[in-house]
């Protein structure tokens, strides 16, 4: 039996799991990725395997249906963000296939937090320009009672929510599937989004979010607002965002999630210096990791009747 593991964060330390592999007489197939595998590496790879722990690759009908073709019978997600699945087609080639959400909210918030921060006091600019020589001294501004949104109030944004609470924050929630929790309210979208001074983008990309934050949500945010996005890189149409950034009409953006991943060194973000920058690795700590691939292992097992 061979298990093909494609998810980055997992593969960086999947010496830690081998033994989970090797108990049960399975060959790991560990391929070594830095974001995602291609549609046609998987096409390729994928009918040797009996199951697959899925990144953020190219999981489509096309993928799925060699896999079939030749000896895959399960799969697994790992992680929450479903949007790279076809789950219609494992529906239609009756590979069973789940994800492993509720994993991240910790890991994730204080990666949004920290991007909130760093911008807010441009402690990314100090820092640069410390190196440099220069003894810089940019105003930034306070956090206490400022207006704070957070698209998406499942298991991240619920973390970023109770948090921001203890900056004595006034914090309202956009997600049509939640209720008011740690005195949180929740609205619906675009509600009130002119007052906001911070802008979090914490939900799943799908049809109905895909450009959410667009040229119409932009101009009616205020200029100095700082937008947050630790979800999906599609959920903001990235080139109205730089016109805004160019011109003014934002404060800053925190991205660690781009349209196109990895970034390209030639992305016109890259010279906006009211930016910072992640690599889609909000959830990467060890602990969460680790928490993340036994649950997937097991999950897996599960599907294959592994003992």
């Amino acid at each position: 039996m061979k298990i093909l593991v494609t998810c980055p964060p997992m593969l960086k330390q999947i010496d830690a799991y081998r033994y989970l592999f090797e108990e049960k007489n399975i060959e790991l197939v560990a391929p070594q990725v830095l974001q995602v595998m291609t549609e046609d590496e998987l096409i390729e790879i994928l009918p040797d395997m009996d199951g697959w722990i899925i990144g953020d690759d190219p999981a489509t009908e096309r993928v799925f249906k060699a896999g079939v073709d030749g000896n895959l019978k399960a799969a697994v997600k790992w992680g929450v963000g479903v949007d790279n699945v076809d789950f219609e087609a494992c529906k239609k080639f009756n590979i069973p296939i789940i994800n492993t959400p509720g994993m991240f909210g910790n890991e994730v918030s204080d990666v949004a937090i920290g991007m909130m921060l760093n911008l807010t006091r441009k402690l990314h600019i100090i820092d640069s320009e410390v190196r440099k020589g220069n003894w810089v001294k940019p105003v930034g501004n306070s956090t206490v009672y400022k207006k704070v949104g957070i698209i998406g109030f499942g298991d991240i944004g619920k973390a970023i929510g109770r948090k921001l609470k203890a900056f004595e924050m006034n914090i309202i929630a956009y997600d049509p599937n939640a209720k008011t929790e740690f005195g949180i309210p929740v609205k619906k979208f675009p509600e009130g989004i002119e007052e906001l001074d911070y802008l979090f983008l914490a939900c799943a990309l799908n049809d109905s979010t895909h450009h959410l934050i667009n040229a119409d949500i932009l101009n009616k945010l205020k200029s100095t607002v700082i937008i947050v996005n630790v979800s999906r890189g599609p959920l903001i149409d990235e080139k109205k965002l730089i016109d805004c950034l160019r011109k003014g009409s934002i404060g800053g953006v925190g991205l660690d999630v781009f349209e196109n991943e990895p970034l390209s060194v030639s992305s016109e973000l890259m010279d906006l210096d009211n930016c910072f920058f992640g690599s889609h690795n909000g959830s990467n700590t060890k602990e969460a990791v680790d928490k993340t691939s036994y649950k997937a292992i097991g999950l897996l097992y599960g599907f294959l009747d592994i003992k």
